[in-house]
């Protein structure tokens, strides 16, 4: 599982911001070539983003290209500029505003065949957007669309638009819905195909960028319905991010005590369903650990509590 927690976007066409997001401390940073990027500024954009690559560091373990839709005239020319110049410095394209299979199959094919001709020595994988009423009605199909993909991601401007919601500001709350949230139905639906086919899923951006507390209230909720993680439109968001997706401590040391305590029980004792502390687990108390326990290393973190202190409590 790669940590995506915070996905940091970053504009083709800005030199000087791609050269600041070396820096950042975000899982992922992926360069934008799509809305971020003015049509007359998109061709330039592909030259700035690898310089930018060859030229920098970055500390994201994770770069990723966001390219044009397949329905525009800019997106096959992405692909090949990106991946037969830099395709070694990265680690795969996001595909926007994709609303059928085939959408995703093109750009595989087509990634395939320049990995081909190139003899690029690595696999490089897709994110693909949801960010239409099309797209999310096709989303089944699209997330077993090819085996590159790695995740699924909310579009929420594109799809506010698409859904004809009242409102010009993504990811902020919509007045006359009283206290619920208008995009639950949406994160969980996507959420339910990428765990479906073995995929991540990544909520949008939250375009306020200086509403801290808003920010974090929206990556809660996400975090809340089994995301992995959002993106980040500012490094002040990065932070945020890497906290609010990253399991505690103490929920991260009780994941790792769980695994190691039903190891014991169901391959030493031969038993399905044993106390652990005060509460009763079994396979499905397994399965939620592993998830708890993935995020956590993945984010690099490391013990500091034992079987016993969750034995013993009580």
């Amino acid at each position: 599982m790669r940590a995506r927690r915070s996905c940091l976007s970053v504009p083709g066409s800005s030199p000087k911001f791609l050269a600041k997001a070396a820096g950042l401390p975000a899982d992922e940073v992926f360069f934008d070539l799509e809305d971020s990027v003015a049509p007359l500024e998109k061709e330039a954009a592909r030259g700035n983003i690898i310089e930018a690559l060859k030229n920098n560091e970055f500390v994201a373990p994770t770069k990723i290209v966001r390219i044009n839709g397949v329905y525009t005239k800019w997106c096959y020319r992405d692909v090949i500029t990106l991946v037969e110049e830099a395709g070694h410095l990265i680690d795969g394209l996001m595909i926007p505003k994709v609303e059928y299979p085939s959408d995703v199959v093109f750009v595989a094919n087509l990634l395939r065949m320049i990995e081909d001709t190139v003899g690029l020595n690595k696999r490089l994988g897709l994110e693909v957007q949801i960010e239409t009423a099309i797209g999310l009605q096709n989303i089944q199909a699209i997330a077993a669309a090819s085996d590159r993909m790695e995740d699924l991601i909310l579009g929420p401007a594109d799809m506010s638009a698409s859904l004809g919601l009242p409102t010009v500001t993504a990811g902020a709350p919509i007045p006359g819905y009283g206290n619920l949230d208008h995009w639950h139905y949406v994160l969980t639906h996507i959420n339910v195909a990428a765990r479906a086919n073995n995929l991540q899923s990544i909520d949008g951006p939250y375009l306020l960028i200086r509403d801290l507390d808003g920010f974090r209230e929206a990556a809660m909720r996400a975090r809340a319905l089994g995301y992995d993680g959002k993106w980040a439109l500012h490094p002040d968001q990065v932070a945020i991010l890497n906290e609010v997706f990253t399991p505690t401590q103490d929920e991260y040391d009780k994941a790792e005590a769980i695994l190691e305590h039903y190891k014991h029980a169901t391959e030493v004792e031969r038993k399905g369903a044993v106390m652990f502390g005060k509460e009763m687990i079994d396979e499905a108390s397994r399965k939620m650990a592993e998830q708890v326990a993935a995020r956590g290393e993945a984010a690099g973190m490391t013990r500091a509590k034992g079987v016993d202190d969750f034995l013993n409590v009580g």
